[in-house]
């Protein structure tokens, strides 16, 4: 593999004359946010983003106001250098890695509110937690000030977010959207697996099998309502004694509002603790 030198930006007005200076060139710039600690998902993303743009940036921030008092944004794996080696794989021309109190200096008191599509699943579950997301990322896109941006479905409601905030505040930015990259038995690729014991590890799988079984019940017309699918999905998950569920829904999968006969398609959703460790997973389905 052909090995690339990106420029390692730190401040925002360096990402600013970055960009600046690109535009003047004629490029078409994509833009893909990250937490960091990169794996196979992420590096999907760069390898789509320099598909349909000639320059890449790359952010790597772990934004502390999308976590809560007692979540784990101390414990966040963070491995700055080894990020830099696999983005060294692609066509990366630049990694922006700001401080915190480079986004969020003294005195900042502005929070982005997307109010339905944020309220249930994990905006129930983790409150505030898309407030401090899309704040970020609108700070991100002002800063960079992409032509398009490319996020992983696996936070599908993330997702829906920054599509909804981008369409409601005109935000000049096309947002693609790209499918989970899974392990080779199933598990959705993750920066918190690296937390999973091994039994652990063994028992997550039980996510992706149940969305695979429940999408099978649902084809055969066995579930046909919001009800009836959440129930066989817990009842799987349930099984497995390392599972502690923190949700197990089935939404539609535009608005995520709750749906009651299965007509239109839906997400079936899932957040999931083995340990103190939380996974998400979802499925997109078309009935």
């Amino acid at each position: 593999m052909t090995s690339h030198e990106s420029v390692i930006i730190t401040s925002t007005e360096w990402m600013r004359r970055f960009v600046a200076a690109r535009r003047a060139e004629g490029r078409r710039i994509a833009f893909v946010p990250t937490m960091g600690y990169l794996h196979g998902g992420h590096l999907s993303l760069v390898e789509k983003a320099s598909s349909l743009a000639d320059c890449i940036i790359v952010s790597i921030f772990v934004n502390p106001t999308q976590f809560g008092p007692n979540e784990d944004l101390d414990r966040y794996p963070r491995d700055l250098d080894g990020d830099l080696q696999k983005l060294s794989g692609y066509p990366v021309q630049a990694v922006f890695c700001p401080a915190v109190t480079e986004l969020y200096p003294a005195g900042f008191q502005t929070s982005i509110h997307v109010e339905r599509v944020s309220a249930p699943l994990c905006g129930a579950s983790r409150p505030g937690h898309f407030a401090g997301v899309a704040t970020v990322v609108l700070k991100l896109f002002n800063i960079v000030r992409p032509d398009l941006a490319v996020f992983g479905l696996k936070d599908y409601q993330q997702f829906q977010v920054i599509r909804t905030m981008v369409r409601d505040l005109d935000v000049p930015v096309e947002v693609v959207g790209c499918e989970i990259v899974r392990e080779s038995d199933g598990l959705a690729m993750s920066s918190r697996n690296v937390f999973l014991t091994p039994d652990q590890r063994v028992a997550a799988v039980i996510l992706h099998h149940s969305l695979e079984d429940a999408a099978t019940e649902i084809g055969a017309r066995r579930l046909v309502r919001a009800s009836e699918v959440e129930r066989f999905l817990s009842q799987r998950i349930a099984a497995e004694p390392l599972a502690r569920i923190d949700y197990v829904s089935c939404r539609d999968a535009a608005s995520l509002e709750s749906v009651d006969a299965l007509e239109a398609p839906v997400v079936l959703a899932l957040a999931v603790f083995f340990g103190h460790t939380r996974l998400i997973d979802n499925r997109v389905i078309s009935v």
